[in-house]
C-alpha cells in the first residue's frame, strides 16, 4: 500500500570531515519504498555526540560520501512497499540506529548505521527497512521520541545489557550530564538503584537531583571525585558506572568489587593510559557499548510507556536552522537533548 508521496523533499547532506559548515540543504525527488521498505515523514530529529563525530571525520565506523546525517528521528509512516506487514500508513515510529541489529550480540553484518554508512534522518522524508522501525510510546511527542534511539537505548544497554543488569538496591554512578547520563539517571531510578551523578556545573546539581539523582558530586569542586563517591557508599564503591566523560581511571576507582563499567565514550576526548591493576584490584569489568539492538529498544519503550517517562529536552530548533542547532549542541553544554523540528 502506497500513499501519495510529496513531489519533492528537503534534505541536509554532508561529507564526513567537512564539519558543521559543510552541511548543505538540498531539494530532491523522494524515492518510492521498495520491497520491505517504509517511507516515513520525519517530524523531529535529535542530535547526539556521534553526529558531531561524523561531521568532524572522527567517527569509528564507515561514513558514506554525501550522507544525510543524524541517526535519531521520529515521524509518521506515509507509505509502505510490497511485503511490509508490521507497520502501516499513519503509524508513529522511530528507528534503530543499526537497522540490521535485531537481537543478540552485535555482528559485522549488523554494522550499517543511519547517518553513517546509511542515510540518516535529517530530511523531510526517510525511506528505510521495515525492520528498523519501532513504535513510539503513546504519551510522547515526536520531539520526545526523537531523543530515544541513540542516548536512551545506550543508557538502557549500559544498565541492563550484560545479563542480570542493575537490580534493586544496586548503586549506579553516571558521569557528566549529557543525553546518555540523563537517561541513565532516570532509568536507574526506575530499576530501583541508588544513583550518584557527577557534573562540573554547579547550576546543574539541583537539576540532576530533580531528575532522580540521590547524590551529586561536582568534579570541579572535588577533583578526586572517586573518593567522594566511595565516601557516599560507605567505602564500598558503586556497582556500575555509566562512563561518558572524565578520566576512566577515576570511574574504575569508584567501583565496588566485581563492579561494572559501561564504557559509552568520552565526550572530552580524554583517553589517558590505563593501569590494568585498577581492574584487577576490584575484579572489575569494562564493557564498551555500541548503542543497542532492536529488541533492547522495544523493551526500553515498554518501560518508558509503563512509567510514562519523559525525556529531557533543552531546546528545539527549526529545520532551516540545523547548522545553528549543531553549533549550539557543540558549544552550549546543554542540559537535555537538542532537537530539530521538521514538520
Amino acid at each position: 500500500m502506497t500513499a501519495a508521496l510529496p513531489t519533492s523533499v528537503r534534505s541536509y547532506h554532508v561529507d564526513s570531515g567537512d564539519g558543521v559548515d559543510g552541511l548543505s540543504l538540498r531539494i530532491r525527488q523522494p524515492r518510492t519504498p521498495g520491497v520491505g521498505e517504509v517511507a516515513v515523514v520525519v517530524h523531529a530529529v535529535s542530535l547526539s555526540f556521534r553526529d558531531l563525530l561524523v561531521l568532524r571525520g572522527q567517527y569509528v565506523l564507515p561514513v558514506k560520501p554525501d550522507v544525510i546525517p543524524v541517526s535519531d528521528g521520529a515521524g509518521q509512516v506515509i507509505a509502505v512497499g510490497p511485503g511490509v506487514r508490521r507497520v502501516r500508513p499513519g503509524d508513529r515510529v522511530t528507528a534503530t540506529l543499526f537497522p540490521r541489529w535485531l537481537d543478540g550480540p552485535l555482528r559485522p553484518s549488523s554494522l550499517p548505521q543511519l547517518g553513517g554508512s546509511l542515510d540518516g534522518m535529517l530530511t523531510e522524508l526517510a525511506v528505510m527497512p521495515e525492520q528498523a522501525l519501532v513504535p513510539i510510546p503513546g504519551h510522547l511527542s515526536y520531539a520526545e521520541a526523537a531523543t530515544l534511539p541513540c542516548a536512551a537505548v545506550t543508557a538502557w544497554n549500559s544498565l541492563t545489557g550484560d545479563g542480570p543488569g542493575i537490580q534493586p538496591g544496586h548503586t549506579v554512578l553516571t558521569t557528566g550530564s549529557g543525553g546518555v547520563s540523563l537517561f541513565a539517571v532516570q532509568l536507574g531510578k526506575l530499576l530501583g538503584a541508588k544513583v550518584i551523578a557527577t557534573t562540573g556545573r554547579a547550576d546543574k546539581e539541583q537539576r540532576l537531583r530533580d531528575l532522580g539523582a540521590d547524590e551529586v558530586v561536582n568534579h570541579r569542586a572535588v577533583p578526586d571525585w572517586h573518593a567522594a563517591v566511595r565516601d557516599l557508599t560507605g567505602g564500598r564503591g558503586v556497582d556500575r558506572v555509566v562512563h561518558t566523560a572524565g578520566p576512566l581511571e577515576q570511574s574504575l576507582k569508584s567501583l565496588a568489587l566485581d563492579g561494572h563499567v559501561a564504557l559509552v565514550g568520552s565526550v572530552s576526548g580524554d583517553w589517558r593510559p590505563l593501569d590494568p591493576r585498577l581492574l584487577f584490584g576490584v575484579a572489575g569489568t569494562v564493557r564498551a557499548l555500541a548503542v543497542g539492538s532492536h529488541a533492547q529498544f522495544v523493551h526500553l519503550n515498554e518501560i518508558i510507556s509503563a512509567h510514562r517517562l519523559r525525556p529531557v529536552i533543552d531546546r528545539v530548533f527549526p529545520f532551516e536552522d540545523a547548522a545553528a542547532a549543531f553549533r549550539y549542541y557543540e558549544s552550549a553544554n546543554p542540559f537535555g537533548k537538542v532537537v530539530i523540528g521538521i514538520r
